[in-house]
């Protein structure tokens, strides 16, 4: 098993405690990085245990995922069925919990933003949204593999972050001239003050059309949608934060009524937060609460942007 914890400075090391047979690292990448990969995450599992266990993920932005074991782990976005994974995979956009059936081993990845996707893809974003596929489908030549060979001759635990920072601070890519402008999205979309749809396209002083392209090419969903999705698992996670049964009561104050909110569970968790909550996912709760300590932020969807891009 991998050693649990973080490089950031002071956070618990208890927080990164769960169930027998797991271990986790949560970990910032390099300032320089951070807007265009916003963390780096190592899953390990071993025993009866793990084999067949299931778990969830809550819906967000790409991330890359390199699998060490010897029996890759199945997963299910809504009625897609991607089983196995690629030991290499992209992982677009997701619009709703994602299932995990997994059988042990070690998975290390990192969350692209869409900053990180104007440098690191040539298609859009939207070709990729609750999909898996290679990593070599995505982005041309050996890149997936270089990345892969790299980290496993890691000890694919403390020494995950250097690895990491140092190949994208070589690979990251060019500068996008889209970038600005897609800071300035990213910004708005986790902020809780901002309106709605024509408040950001004001904002960033664009058309709506205008501002669905852009969207779409980075983000892969409409901005409407990623308006909801934060807004959402910004009133979920109040639940989590609150411990017991979900308590509706402490969903954002813009859903007009219960119904509303409900509405957006079915969309974005294919159930009720009562029932998704019910059910026994240890490991997502560990992750909940490890991103909290190191970001002060439970899931990846609602990192906020260093000031210094969103200028």
């Amino acid at each position: 098993m991998i050693e649990s914890g973080t490089h950031t400075p002071d956070v618990a090391l208890e927080v990164f405690v769960g169930p027998p047979g797991t271990a986790l690292r949560i970990e910032r990448p390099d300032p320089r990085l951070a807007n265009f990969i916003s963390d780096y995450y190592v899953f390990d599992s071993e025993g009866p245990g793990m084999m067949g266990a299931i778990e969830w993920a809550m819906p967000g932005a790409a991330s890359l995922r390199f699998f060490f074991g010897e029996r890759p782990y199945n997963v299910w976005l809504g009625s897609r069925a991607f089983t196995p994974v690629p030991v290499a995979a992209l992982y677009g956009p997701t619009s709703r919990a994602s299932r995990f059936e997994v059988f042990g081993d070690v998975t290390i990845g990192m969350s692209i933003t869409a900053l990180g996707w104007a440098r690191l893809f040539r298609k859009s974003a939207q070709q990729y949204c609750d999909r898996v596929v290679p990593i070599a489908a995505a982005i041309p030549g050996d890149f997936g593999q270089r990345l892969f060979d790299r980290l496993a001759a890691s000890d694919k635990g403390p020494q995950v972050k250097g690895v990491l920072d140092a190949f994208f601070l070589e690979h990251l890519g060019p500068p996008n001239p889209d970038e600005p402008m897609i800071a300035r999205i990213m910004a708005l979309i986790v902020d809780e003050k901002v309106d709605g749809l024509s408040d950001i396209a004001e904002r960033v002083e664009l058309t709506p059309q205008q501002l669905r392209t852009l969207s779409l090419r980075y983000f892969g969903f409409p901005p409407k949608r990623l308006l909801r999705r934060a807004r959402f698992l910004r009133s979920l996670l109040r639940m989590y934060a609150a411990g017991g049964e979900a308590d509706y009561s402490l969903r954002a104050h813009s859903y007009f009524d219960v119904s509303h909110f409900l509405r957006d569970a079915d969309e974005f968790l294919g159930t009720t937060p009562r029932r998704f909550m019910a059910m026994q996912t240890p490991y997502l709760r560990q992750i909940i609460r490890a991103r909290t300590a190191v970001f002060g932020v439970p899931t990846q969807a609602l990192y906020p942007l260093a000031e210094r891009a969103a200028e």
